[in-house]
């Protein structure tokens, strides 16, 4: 198939590749400035142009499906030229990276920052908390960007950045929200690629939604829930290998695409959590805060005691796995200060807490509720409301 691309008409080609080499490629290309598909080109391209005995034979056993796109006829082309040279197609797209990123040298210092992803796991063990409100206002303001501030504050502009919301919640409240459809049972989901790897056919790329495109200008996208995340718990349990890293496994092939992953969590205590906060642990030589877990509460004592068990899974998940999650802040939802003394002194306990520090006060107003109904993003639907004003200041604490 072709799709069109700012370098002109490009085939999509679905192909597989091992994470490490992936992760080098985004790292490499993002140092030189490169488009991941021009880097991938410019590697067929010399690979081509190379003897076939001069090529390093590599290790591609593990390797995970991954999709690209080079300039129309470049694919049937390349698949060709490793037929006769007597090598699969996986194998000579592993060789032609290989070789580009070898040959692209960057200074030590720069190979020792690679660019991540980042990751923000919106969670808390409460239902009713608000946490796709939040998982979606916040990746909707990451979206749009924000202009720079003409206060006494004099803020910098930010960009509007490529934003995946991935609805990791089986009740798929984010997804019907947004007036997408949930994906059927047995259809390929997130699901199925996190516990069903060795069965899977296509992308998972073929699954996200862009989410109205005019609005957002292209960059806020949808990860549909599934009707089988009701049993993933369950599944977890029988996959082979690693069950903390089948989130992380699963939307790999995804981050290149994806300036932020915003993830809506579900409300729970199981495996699909312990999977969901280590994907937002901290990766070797991330800045610290730039990924991590984003927490909903209320101002009521309901709400303290689920942040207290669901501090206690972070603390368990960073000791098992001997890794850092870092707790990026805490949002006062629906809050109303009409509701009295439970209400204001429940405030004054979680701005006292320090750390992680409140980053916004969301209030209980109807314009969120109307957003719901007619199956509109807040900042689309009321951009100039209160509600969606704090979208923006979770946004800009956060960057």
């Amino acid at each position: 198939m072709t799709s069109q691309n700012s370098g002109g008409e490009r085939e999509k080609v679905a192909s597989k590749l091992p994470a490490a080499l992936r992760q080098e490629l985004k790292t490499r290309a993002a140092q030189l400035g490169i488009d991941m598909q021009d880097a991938v080109a410019q590697a067929v391209e010399q690979w081509r142009a190379r003897p076939a005995d001069s090529n390093p034979t590599i290790d591609t056993s593990g390797a995970e499906s991954w999709n690209t796109w080079l300039p129309v006829g470049l694919y049937d082309t390349f698949k060709n030229d490793c037929a006769d040279r007597g090598i699969s197609f996986v194998q000579g797209l592993a060789q032609a990276i290989r070789v580009w990123i070898d040959s692209h040298n960057v200074s030590l210092t720069a190979l020792a920052i690679p660019r991540y992803t980042r990751r923000i796991i919106v969670c808390n063990q409460k239902g009713g908390v608000g946490k796709t409100t939040i998982a979606a206002g916040t990746g909707q303001a990451i979206a749009l960007g924000l202009p720079a501030s003409t206060g006494a504050s004099k803020l910098p502009a930010l960009p509007g950045l490529r934003t995946l919301l991935v609805d990791y919640d089986p009740q798929g409240h984010l997804t019907s929200q947004l007036g997408v459809k949930q994906i059927p049972p047995g259809e390929e989901s997130l699901v199925t690629h996190m516990v069903d790897r060795d069965r899977v056919a296509g992308s998972l790329l073929d699954q996200v939604v862009a989410i109205e495109p005019d609005h957002f200008e292209g960059r806020l996208s949808l990860l549909p829930s599934s009707f089988d995340a009701f049993l993933l718990d369950s599944r977890l349990g029988s996959v082979r290998g690693p069950r903390e890293t089948s989130l992380q496994r699963a939307l790999a092939p995804l981050e290149e695409h994806f300036d932020v992953i915003v993830i809506d969590a579900p409300p729970n205590l199981g495996l699909a959590m312990d999977a969901g906060l280590y994907y937002g642990h901290r990766r070797k030589n991330e800045a610290p805060g730039a990924s991590g877990v984003l927490v909903p509460v209320e101002a009521e004592d309901s709400s303290a005691d689920a942040y207290s068990m669901l501090d206690s899974q972070i603390r368990t998940v960073s000791l098992d796995y001997e890794v850092d999650i870092d707790r990026l802040g805490l949002v006062v939802n629906k809050f109303d200060k009409r509701k009295g003394y439970v209400a204001t002194h429940s405030l004054d306990n979680w701005q006292s807490l320090g750390t992680p520090p409140v980053v916004s006060i969301v209030p209980d107003l109807k314009e969120q509720r109307e957003a719901v109904h007619v199956k509109q993003p807040l900042l689309m639907y009321a951009p100039t409301s209160i509600q969606a004003q704090r979208m923006r200041e979770i946004r800009r604490r956060l960057s």
